[in-house]
């Protein structure tokens, strides 16, 4: 067996970066399996709450190392029930496959797949569901709204990223479950060094969804 000379601590230590991705994504998936399981605004309360640990203190944390011990947690606007729904699911208005660049990660690619049926007389419009393209895949929700830019995010928010775990699940008649209260921004909101796939065009609701996560301070 034949083993490598290269002891920098770069070399040594890349295989833990590894495994520090993959216990902020199992604790992301735990948290979302801890919110399906709870009333609404106690599983928004413990998202929180676990968000802002994770922030703080985890080495995945988009947020830079430096500005970890100033951080005192993510801003987000009060629990609103009325912005939570059930809605149905319906086709696409296109099925035409949207590539994005992500920087070193190369391209995602994203499927769309589904339409929401029941936004619109709230929000405005209706949203796209896409699939994340390459091994494994995922179900992806990004949109942007009228606060984005001055009161939420500029490049929009993501709902729903069933790689990272982000799922609320469905009602027991089937219909899924969108919880505006949960809409968190991308990592690229904190750090330029991150790059983000961002909501398509279709998916920009032309009313204000001030729920979930606010421009970070």
């Amino acid at each position: 067996m034949s083993s490598s000379s290269d002891t920098s601590p770069e070399r040594l230590h890349a295989p833990l970066r590894e495994f520090e991705l993959c216990g902020w994504r199992r604790t992301i998936a735990e948290l979302y399996a801890l919110v399906r399981g709870a009333e609404p605004l106690t599983g928004w309360q413990q998202w929180r709450s676990i968000r802002d640990e994770l922030f703080r203190h985890h080495s995945q944390s988009p947020i830079l190392p430096e500005q970890r011990a100033k951080f005192t947690g993510l801003a987000c606007f009060p629990y609103d029930p009325s912005l939570r729904f059930l809605v149905e699911l319906g086709e696409p208005q296109s099925r035409a496959t949207i590539t994005m660049e992500v920087g070193s990660d190369g391209e995602v690619r994203l499927h769309p797949f589904a339409r929401t049926r029941g936004l619109a007389p709230y929000l405005g419009n209706e949203l796209t569901l896409y699939w994340i393209g390459g091994y494994g895949g995922g179900v992806f929700l990004p949109f942007r709204d009228a606060s984005s830019g001055h009161e939420t995010f500029g490049g929009g928010r993501y709902l729903l990223d069933t790689i990272k775990g982000a799922d609320f699940g469905h009602a027991p008649d089937g219909r899924l479950i969108l919880d505006f209260n949960f809409a968190y921004n991308p990592s690229c909101a904190y750090a330029d060094r991150w790059i983000c796939p961002l909501a398509p065009a279709e998916n920009r609701l032309p009313n204000p969804v001030r729920a979930g996560e606010r421009l970070p301070g």
